[in-house]
């Protein structure tokens, strides 16, 4: 590992612990050359999916897009901002174990709503509105009818 602050790569770990609920790997290093300590932060570099859209186009997994989504949908509940990292990271971890290379936009949005049915109500009912492009009142009754019925949830 390349110094921050003298740019050479001399280098030795100090302390290594897991982070982030194992997610990520802190390291602790002092540069052999000019004796300044610094961290390492590692994550796990997972393979890109793509997203396959309703019209057949693709584009490639995007963490962000979901987190606004998610964002959005909470908005004005006490939800942290801590919580909705985890949900995210969850999110995209379900994503990664269900699909290898591509992963269609439907599919994003049903894990989505099952994270969020667990969360909270009213973000799970936002969520799907702008997801399944509600229309009237009826099709708000039948949501959140289905997320009364906590096996229904899942067929919405």
């Amino acid at each position: 590992m390349r110094c921050p602050y003298c740019h050479l790569d001399n280098d030795r770990v100090l302390d290594t612990r897991a982070a982030d609920e194992g997610y990520m790997v802190r390291r602790k290093r002092v540069c052999s050359s000019c004796n300044r300590k610094f961290a390492t932060l590692e994550k796990i570099e997972q393979l890109l999916l793509r997203i396959v859209k309703r019209d057949e186009t693709r584009e490639p997994l995007d963490r962000e897009k979901i987190r606004r989504g998610i964002e959005r949908a909470c908005s004005k509940r006490s939800i942290e901002s801590a919580v909705i990292e985890r949900l995210v990271q969850d999110i995209e971890a379900d994503i990664y174990r269900e699909f290898e290379s591509e992963v269609p936009a439907k599919e994003v949005g049903r894990i989505v709503m099952k994270h969020l049915s667990k969360l909270d109500q009213v973000a799970y009912i936002r969520f799907a509105s702008v997801y399944h492009e509600f229309h009237d009142a009826q099709d708000f009754i039948q949501a959140i009818s289905a997320i009364m019925e906590p096996e229904r949830v899942e067929s919405l």
